[in-house]
């Protein structure tokens, strides 16, 4: 185990008797009375794509700098581990452009109360990086894939490089990770009639193939016209693949819907036309130490101040006290369709996917 693992861990031992009482005072619940068990935790706002749902063309960075130490956010993570957090996903930005990532990963398996950690990218680096990952203990991969043609990938994300996503999913085959998604955002008048060939691709690999709505978080104006609801997805599908038939989701907080067509499960994530907001249980850690209870939320709580205070060591109950407020006064849900609905400044890249 690693000095930094073994610091964590001799923290959570000196925090034991004071964590059944924190967990009491402070669980990871909103006036709502939802719980929150998922973090998501971006690792970096920078991408090596420039896909315009996700971001401008030419986009401004955060300062080195200002991005949270390994240390500092192994320190976090732990903590909400410690108020109920199990899941964990790494996003970024695209998180194989972090140096120190398979340290992160190792570190983080090594925090008793992870039951499962994942990762989202967009596959460029996997194969340099797939089986790095894999010894270090991450539990399963999700790979954003909108296209398989050259021609619509470099249109999509303004960068020609469709045959090193390809490699790197091949590499995650090799490299031994198994439930691997395949995600995909569909498009109107640009790849919607890839929904047959993208689910064949995912299936014949042995992966999920799952497809977003896409949402208002991008850069520039939201457009409309090329948004594709689930339902309009799902004609999609049976037109070309057949009958789609609903299957049960064994998690209530799932964000996917599944439906079994013959070659096996797809799932969609309609965040926009079918909000699952009222059975929520995601967090997110921004890559320059931001919390946000929603992804569509104005505010976000800083927690820099308590994490990098400029004297002292760190608070461990001035931090619980921020997240759990914060989680306390999530909004009910991200109102995305109402009229005084704003755009949060931030895009997706600088949140986290």
């Amino acid at each position: 185990m690693s000095r930094i693992a073994l610091e964590m861990s001799g923290q959570l031992n000196r925090a034991a008797s004071m964590s059944v009482a924190g967990n009491m005072a402070h669980p990871l619940k909103d006036s709502f009375g939802r719980s929150h068990s998922s973090l998501r935790v971006s690792l970096t706002d920078r991408c090596n794509l420039r896909c315009g749902y996700c971001m401008e063309e030419e986009a401004t960075f955060l300062p080195a700098e200002s991005l949270l130490k390994k240390k500092e956010l192994l320190w976090v993570v732990s903590t909400l581990v410690e108020l109920g957090v199990k899941r964990v996903r790494l996003t970024g930005g695209e998180p194989l452009l972090r140096r120190d990532l398979d340290e992160i990963v190792f570190d983080l398996k090594s925090i008793s109360g992870i039951e499962e950690l994942t990762l989202t990218t967009n596959g460029i680096l996997l194969e340099k990086w797939a089986e790095k990952l894999k010894k270090s203990g991450l539990d399963r991969l999700t790979i954003s894939l909108d296209t398989l043609d050259p021609a619509v990938f470099k249109r999509l994300t303004r960068r020609d490089e469709l045959g090193r996503v390809l490699a790197g999913v091949e590499a995650g085959i090799s490299a031994g990770f198994q439930g691997t998604a395949i995600n995909s955002v569909l498009l109107r008048g640009i790849n919607e009639r890839e929904v047959g060939a993208l689910i064949e691709f995912a299936h014949r690999r042995g992966m999920r193939p799952r497809f977003i709505e896409s949402m208002p978080i991008g850069a520039g104006n939201y457009d409309r016209g090329s948004f594709i609801s689930a339902g309009e997805l799902l004609d999609l599908i049976r037109d070309t693949l057949g009958d789609v038939v609903p299957v049960p989701n064994q998690f209530k907080s799932a964000t996917a819907r599944l439906f079994q067509v013959k070659s096996g499960l797809v799932g969609i994530i309609a965040s926009v036309s079918e909000p699952f907001c009222g059975s929520c249980d995601r967090l997110r850690l921004t890559a320059d130490g931001k919390f946000k209870s929603c992804l569509f939320s104005m505010g976000e709580t800083d927690l820099l101040p308590i994490i990098r205070p400029e004297k002292g060591s760190w608070d461990r109950e001035r931090l619980v006290q921020a997240v759990t407020q914060a989680v306390w006064h999530k909004a009910a849900g991200h109102e995305m369709h109402a009229e005084h609905f704003i755009k949060p400044a931030r895009t997706m890249h600088s949140i986290g996917g």
